[in-house]
């Protein structure tokens, strides 16, 4: 795939958004002035994360936040995506940390976009345990009387379905479950906190309201009839499960009957309108038949006993996640979600697109973006009402149960020194940005 040199992407409509994205625990560090997180009690364990690694200190932006912010300001973003760390606002020293960056973000000319869960669940929180969906609009209330004053956008939850597969399923992510299908109950009760969250944003003034949301587009591996309906299922689980209960009240056929508690009263709640859906895209996904033996697929051993398997998509360029690099991929998710959902569908925001490669001179990073920012305009000129994009991510950091050695940054972390370096791909988002300012 190459970048279309020589003619300039096309014109994004005036308003736009335009971003990069964070969350706390893969940047903030500071572990010492929050309390513990299901993140910190995972990669303790001896093997959980790939080099040993944990996010004690990570970027250390908790004491380096106004040189990130500087860099925001210099970048050129007309927004930021960050997260609440709902460990860290316990305390009253941690309210005062996100007043501190939401100051500064404002005084930059930068619109804060705080995210209210990206993983970090307290260590002393279960979302198997309903009661936890409470807690967390509690939280969130918190949070929106003392930022609410200068925040006007938010988003509610972070990608719900890897927390639940990843986390609660498949046991490589916090807090390290292998429950398989018995995990459900985790993807309702994220789900009822967001709803729950909505109604608690409202009751504080708040008009612009969304969720983040980790979608693709999923390929059957053939024709045959075994391998469409296991891709079938799989896009139900990866897709449908959670978009279906926000944008149409409803769970798949046959998903509602194994969630707990009172359904469909739930899904009442589930449902309150939000006034914009966030949606993270990075691949598609293949996905044929069960093979009958354990794959191992991105880093992530897949179980035999599952009804479905994820294979290899060929032809693509790969990133060095070993992810496949699809930029028609979004194009056709937007357009196909326009189409399931309708007028069901509200404007709809890009909240993570992003790749890992290796090196300060990322030329690969650039290639991925170009083809992904001209993508999405092709489902803007579809008639997909696009809002904004983000780029995962502004730093590189702690990739999760990879430890630090995926960089997602447009930024170069020295984690041994902090020292921060622009990468090529900073220089031409910056650049994409100035064009596209000076064409509004």
């Amino acid at each position: 795939m190459a970048t279309d040199a020589g003619n300039p992407i096309p014109r994004f409509p005036a308003g736009f958004l335009w971003g990069v994205s964070t969350s706390a625990h893969q940047i903030e560090g500071a572990a010492d002035a929050r309390e513990p997180s299901v993140w910190d009690a995972f990669t303790a364990e001896p093997g959980r994360v790939k080099d040993g690694s944990t996010a004690a200190v990570a970027c250390d932006h908790y004491h380096r936040h106004r040189e990130d912010v500087a860099l925001l300001a210099e970048l050129g973003v007309n927004a930021y995506r960050f997260s609440v760390s709902w460990p860290r606002v316990r305390s009253e020293k941690g309210l005062d940390f996100y007043d501190r960056l939401v100051d500064d973000l404002c005084a930059a000319g930068v619109r804060p976009v705080p995210t209210l869960f990206h993983w970090d669940l307290p260590a002393d929180l279960d979302w198997l345990e309903r009661d936890t969906a409470a807690r967390f609009a509690e939280y969130v209330s918190l949070v929106a009387e003392r930022l609410g004053d200068r925040v006007t956008k938010w988003i509610t939850l972070n990608e719900p379905a890897e927390h639940t597969l990843l986390g609660h399923a498949l046991g490589v992510h916090a807090p390290g479950r292998k429950l398989l299908f018995d995990a459900l109950p985790v993807a309702h009760h994220q789900l009822l906190a967001h709803g729950l969250a909505v109604r608690a944003l409202r009751a504080s003034g708040a008009t612009d309201i969304g969720v983040a949301n980790s979608h693709g587009p999923t390929w059957a591996a053939s024709t045959e009839a075994a391998d469409v309906e296991a891709a079938e299922f799989y896009d139900l689980l990866l897709n449908r499960l959670f978009a279906d209960p926000l944008l149409l009240g409803r769970y798949p056929d046959g998903i509602g009957e194994l969630m707990p508690g009172d359904v469909e009263a739930d899904l009442k709640v589930i449902a309150e309108p939000v006034d914009w859906y966030g949606v993270n895209y990075y691949a598609p996904t293949r996905v044929g038949a069960p093979q009958g033996t354990e794959i191992e697929f991105g880093g992530v051993s897949m179980p035999a006993e599952l009804p479905f398997s994820v294979r290899e998509i060929a032809g693509h360029p790969v990133t060095d996640f070993g992810w496949p690099v699809v930029p028609e991929g979004l194009t056709e998710l937007l357009t196909t979600f326009r189409e399931r959902y309708g007028d069901r569908l509200p404007p709809v925001v890009i909240t993570e697109n992003g790749c890992s490669y290796p090196g300060v001179d990322d030329q690969d990073r650039i290639t991925y973006l170009d083809g992904h920012v001209r993508a999405l305009h092709r489902a803007l000129e579809a008639g997909v009402d696009v809002r904004g994009y983000f780029v995962w991510s502004l730093l590189d950091n702690f990739e999760w149960a990879e430890g630090y050695a995926r960089r997602f940054g447009l930024v170069h972390v020295d984690f041994e020194t902090q020292e921060r370096t622009p990468k090529s791909a900073y220089r031409w988002y910056r650049e994409l940005l100035k064009a596209q300012d000076a064409t509004a």
